[in-house]
């Protein structure tokens, strides 16, 4: 990571024991409750992280080619992600993706903690509105798989910025 990027940080609190939570992050048909309406997630090393946010749109607002860089059980999840369409010409280049680091921690038989660490965003103007962008939509995919787990109600994310 370059000493000028950008670091956004998220955690959230769930009332779920840490196996389900992960199991939340790395099994295709669970991600797809509450993060994304189709996903592909193969979880080991090289294997994919792809979010289709428009249901059999496999061309736009999506994350195809994403892959998981590090995965160690029920600890670290780490991915590359590409952004939504609009940011495209700054975020996807597969050379220089970002990445995200997803630490999980059990706090008690019943309750996890998650922490998002997505990093790479470029300290220059226009990766501003991009940077605050994810800000807002980390913070409302947190939200939802809380709310999945918790009440068996996500909420899916990050519908294209109009």
């Amino acid at each position: 990571m370059a000493a000028n990027d950008k670091v956004i940080l998220k955690e959230v609190t769930i009332r779920a024991p840490l196996d389900l939570v992960w199991y939340a992050w790395t099994i295709s048909e669970r991600v797809a409750e509450w993060f994304a309406p189709e996903a592909v997630v193969e979880a080991k090393e090289g294997g994919p992280f792809e979010l289709y946010f428009i249901p059999g749109n496999k061309h736009s607002m999506n994350t195809r080619g994403c892959k998981i860089t590090k995965l160690a059980e029920q600890k670290e999840l780490h991915f590359t992600w590409k952004g939504p369409d609009n940011f495209a010409h700054l975020m996807n280049n597969e050379d220089e993706l970002t990445r995200v680091k997803v630490s999980f921690e059990a706090l008690g038989p019943d309750t996890s903690k998650v922490i998002v660490e997505h990093s790479g965003f470029k300290n220059e103007e226009e990766w501003e509105e991009a940077y605050q962008w994810h800000q807002a939509a980390w913070s409302q995919v947190l939200d939802s798989l809380r709310s999945a787990l918790e009440k068996g109600e996500g909420n899916l994310c990050c519908q294209p910025v109009s």
